[in-house]
């Protein structure tokens, strides 16, 4: 069964020479991060600090946190396997049960360190700085995981291309119900999520407030939730996120795509996911905080564990809309 590990598809970053330019974001150096710079109170302040963005909750939407040790199994399935059907189960008298054999493999990875560093001019530093600046790590380095799980799936699944206009007889919600059965088919479990980009959702709602049927137009006004039940899946996620793609211009994460898939939220090692974000947990949580003293500047570097996996493929669906 195919399946697939993403490592680095954000943009590089300057790396960290340990006299980097003011206010610079750089790829934090591993050397840095020893116990003597450790800082326990901006540590405390990342566990108790809250995203107004919620990044992290779409990332987690997206792609179900499992927490590992550095070093991990998991488990890549047969997926036949777990659909064939005996009709010789019945055990005759002084005799055993029919044997029948597993053969999925054991896959073995490890949770990735990711980490920022920024320098602060002591000149410039004022209450609270140092706080904003460990938000401001944080924010990114959620966002970098985030575009690596979307950009895992958008390269993974089977695109079907969509015109959702104001074209009669147009009906989103019926062809996203519609390649629901599909997928379920080919994985012989039913898609629990769908992921919609911000353009795809307008476009979406655009298409049906166009139509001049009742039932169309009691769908634009669903919520999330309800969409959901109609739908028949766990959750719906609106990711509208969106990062700089070049010095002038931003670009959405997921944008004009719908993803639809199976990704339990209570996801383990061996569950059949289609994809999973695997971590692993500081003494201070999902991040860790360093502070480095010099004689004009301050490093605040932030750093956590996680990799973004796809043990499989398997009926993983998306729509390009236009």
């Amino acid at each position: 069964m195919k399946h697939m590990v993403l490592s680095n598809v954000v943009p590089d970053y300057p790396a960290d020479t340990r006299n980097n330019p003011r206010g610079v974001i750089c790829l934090a150096n591993e050397e840095r991060f020893t116990a003597a710079f450790f800082s326990e109170p901006l540590s405390t302040y990342a566990i108790g600090w809250k995203d107004p963005e919620n990044i992290q909750a779409t990332l987690d939407g997206i792609a179900p946190p499992v927490e590992v040790p550095r070093r991990f199994e998991y488990k890549s399935a047969v997926n036949i396997e777990e659909f064939l059907s005996e009709v010789d189960d019945i055990r005759a008298i002084g005799s055993s049960f029919k044997k029948v054999e597993f053969t999925g493999t054991s896959v073995n990875q490890k949770t990735l360190n990711k980490g920022l560093t920024v320098t602060l001019d002591r000149d410039e530093l004022v209450p609270g700085k140092e706080e904003r600046t460990v938000i401001r790590l944080i924010s990114r380095l959620n966002r970098n995981d985030l575009r690596r799980a979307v950009a895992a799936l958008i390269a993974s699944a089977s695109n079907t291309g969509k015109t959702w206009d104001g074209t009669a007889g147009k009906d989103p919600d019926m062809d996203v119900k519609t390649d629901l059965e599909t997928g379920a088919t080919e994985r012989g479990i039913g898609d629990n999520v769908i992921v919609y980009g911000a353009t795809a959702w307008t476009k979406r709602l655009a298409c049906l407030r166009a139509q001049n049927l009742a039932g169309q137009a009691r769908s634009s006004t669903l919520s999330q939730d309800e969409l959901a039940g109609f739908l028949g899946v766990d959750r719906i996620v609106q990711s509208k996120e969106r990062y700089q793609s070049t010095k002038t211009a931003k670009a959405e994460v997921v944008g004009a795509y719908v993803l639809m898939y199976y990704a339990s939220l209570l996801a383990d090692q061996e569950d059949p996911s289609n994809i999973k974000q695997f971590w692993t947990p500081t003494e201070s949580g999902r991040f860790r905080v360093y502070r480095e003293e010099h004689a004009k500047t301050i490093d605040i570097s932030v750093e956590h564990y996680s990799n973004i996996v796809l043990p499989s493929t398997l009926g993983l669906r998306k729509f390009t809309i236009s």
